[in-house]
């Protein structure tokens, strides 16, 4: 009996992770995926996916981070992003980067601001 994706995919042991990602370590160059990459699924898992991609299929119904990926799935984040490259190249999910702050004013003028309000 299982406990779970730890002991069923054998995280510890290199050869497992090596055929888990086909023997192919991911490019940073190639895609630009990083750690806060927001990832959500087009749609569930066809039968015969391999189990880590119809894993993350299943996850990712809403949008997370390769971080969150790697973590609940307790696989290194390079396998999760050699297996998020090959999703993407099906189009079976979409990635895009977490959406940037908004831009403060500058500080003069939210002080221009303030001492304005104080003058009425």
């Amino acid at each position: 009996m299982s406990d779970g994706p730890a002991e069923e995919w054998d995280n510890g042991n290199p050869e497992r992770l090596y055929v888990v990602t086909g023997g192919r370590s991911g490019n940073p160059e190639e895609t630009a995926i990083d750690l806060v990459t927001l990832v959500r699924a087009r749609s569930g898992p066809p039968p015969g996916m391999a189990p880590e991609q119809a894993a993350i299929l299943r996850l990712c119904t809403s949008p997370l981070s390769v971080a969150e990926i790697s973590a609940y799935l307790n696989l290194p984040v390079s396998v999760v992003t050699v297996l998020l490259a090959d999703l993407l190249a099906d189009k079976r999910v979409e990635a895009r980067p977490p959406i940037a702050p908004a831009l403060l004013p500058d500080a003069a003028l939210i002080e221009a601001v303030m001492h304005g309000l104080e003058r009425l």
